[in-house]
This record gives C-alpha cells, sequence and structure tokens, in this order.
C-alpha cells in the first residue's frame, strides 16, 4: 500500500464535508463527519485517491466516467 505525501494531504479535501484527509490504511478518511453522522472513507487505488462522492462511486464501478 503506498502512502500518499504529506504534501498532497496538505491540500487534498473531503468532496463531501470540505475537511482535511488523513490516511488509514488503503484509504483516506475525512476529519469530519459526513451525513450519516461517521467519517467519510476514500480507497486509494494503485496510489489514486479515488475522491468521488459515495453516490457517484457506485455507479463509477459499473462504468467508465466521463
Amino acid at each position: 500500500m503506498p502512502n500518499i505525501s504529506d504534501d498532497l494531504l496538505a491540500v487534498l479535501r473531503c468532496p463531501v464535508t470540505g475537511s482535511p484527509l488523513v490516511q488509514d490504511g488503503d484509504s483516506l478518511v475525512s476529519t469530519a463527519n459526513g451525513p450519516q453522522g461517521e467519517p467519510m472513507r476514500y480507497p486509494v487505488a494503485d496510489g489514486i485517491p479515488l475522491l468521488l462522492r459515495p453516490e457517484l462511486r457506485s455507479s463509477a464501478d459499473g462504468g467508465t466516467l466521463v
């Protein structure tokens, strides 16, 4: 699992809450709670953070983004 650099983490923000993100294993986690009352989690695939809102993630898994 590649680590996201501190420089990149310093500029990345959660697309739902706008809060900074921290790395937790193979995911980035928001530092503020989302609409469900829990921090938002975003996967990191091949070193690339997938910062899609949850409602967009399921459609991205089944097809390609344009």
